[in-house]
């Protein structure tokens, strides 16, 4: 029986498509990647995204094409892609950031057009339904994540079109998974049910400290340090997971490790809570949208029956990375930060920047996550800091910096 294989039919019943069970969600993409992309191609993505995913594409060979984005969302916006570089790109990747879905139809039809893959990265948007079919079922693969919305902090799928597929990827998964230990297992096990403890006992902000004085966190900012002649190096080696495996473990070292029955039981256990977990969030993200800090597109999406962020809702506020410290006080931390957006972060050296980074820019550096299950905590956190709303400017008054800011670690 392949490995994971009772986790993968549970996770295909659900969305209607093959599965096939990873240890987390950047294996999954980095599978999905090597499958339909040869070395050396070019990806269409979002710069509002996590480093991690720039690394995973790096790993893979690939040639991260950076795309305008929608100030409202911080996701593709296709029609702003000039038509020369839809032309140049080998695969298109989604974000669906926060879970709030991507154009995945437009850029469907666009990608049958030119004979490319669209691939999905779904691990924000577990859940999510556009159309009345589940994100991860538009695309020729879809990357998930259990880490996210069931807070297991290890597991992910790629779901795909067909049986014959899957079994193809399941080989090319059994060649990069690393053998796993029982005290590997019983960590991974545990942490979840550490982080829960910390939050009920409030102990959120004395924990942070720690970590903090201790050394313990990976990132000292909202990106981690770049070592851009590393990662230089690292490219005579691509395609290559293990080059690319300093950047890609970061926040979660055992990504392709080859978890055991205690992990994958535990796995079992918290996707059986998956839909009342999606229930809690729904209400928490109708909390958030009413706040006076809930995004244009939220609003919208709110009051008209669409899609929701159910992983973090965007909200929109002033002075955000001040912000940011000053929750902790009240017990909050804010994560998934992808500022500044990847084109500024990694440079023309390992990107090729978007043609109009303005939006990004703006995007990134306003947005604050909002955790729904933390709705009613963080919106009184907000209230007492006297948030000040920002609103999203007008494409036409979005003015590009002059001068980029340099790439992180060089």
């Amino acid at each position: 029986m392949p490995y994971g294989s009772r986790l993968a039919a549970t996770m295909a019943r659900w969305l209607g498509r093959e599965c096939v069970y990873t240890p987390s969600a950047r294996l999954a993409l980095y599978l999905a990647l090597r499958r339909w992309c040869r070395p050396g191609g070019r990806v269409l993505m979002s710069p509002v995204n996590d480093d991690v995913i720039l690394f995973v594409v790096l790993a893979a060979g690939l040639r991260p094409v950076l795309a305008p984005v929608s100030v409202r969302d911080g996701n593709i916006d296709p029609a702003a892609v000039p038509e020369s570089t839809w032309r140049g790109v080998d695969a298109v990747l989604t974000t669906n950031l926060y879970g709030m879905p991507d154009r995945v139809v437009e850029l469907r039809l666009r990608c049958e057009e030119l004979g490319i893959p669209l691939i999905e990265d779904a691990a924000h948007a577990i859940g999510t339904h556009l159309d009345g079919r589940p994100i991860g079922t538009f695309g020729t693969a879809a990357a998930f994540s259990l880490s996210k919305h069931v807070a297991a902090m290890a597991g992910g799928f790629l779901a795909v079109e067909d049986a014959r597929t899957r079994r193809e990827l399941e080989l090319l998964r059994d060649d990069l998974l690393v053998p796993g230990r029982l005290a590997g297992d019983l960590a991974t096990a545990l942490r979840p049910l550490a982080r829960s403890a910390v939050r009920t006992l409030h102990l959120v902000r004395p924990a942070w400290r720690t970590m903090q004085r201790l050394g313990l966190l990976e990132r000292d900012d909202f990106r981690m340090a770049l070592h851009a002649p590393r990662l230089s190096a690292s490219a005579l080696r691509a395609p290559s997971l293990t080059a690319y495996e300093s950047w890609i473990r970061v926040d979660l070292h055992d990504f392709r490790t080859r978890h055991g029955t205690l992990v994958r039981g535990q796995l079992k256990l918290r996707m059986a809570l998956l839909d009342e977990n999606l229930t809690r969030r729904r209400a928490g993200v109708g909390v958030l949208s009413g706040t006076p800090w809930a995004s244009p597109a939220l609003r919208d999406r709110a009051a008209t029956g669409g899609p929701l962020p159910l992983f973090r809702v965007p909200l929109l506020v002033h002075d955000r990375d001040a912000l940011v410290r000053r929750l902790v006080r009240h017990g909050v931390v804010a994560g998934y930060i992808y500022d500044p957006p990847l084109d500024d972060y990694a440079g023309a050296e390992f990107v090729e920047p978007s043609p109009d980074p303005s939006s990004a820019r703006w995007f990134a550096s306003h947005v604050l996550p909002a955790d729904p299950l933390l709705a009613r905590t963080l919106t009184a956190a907000l209230t007492r800091e006297r948030t000040k709303t920002a609103h999203p400017p007008t494409p036409t008054a979005v003015v590009p910096d002059a001068t980029p800011p340099a790439p992180l670690g060089q």
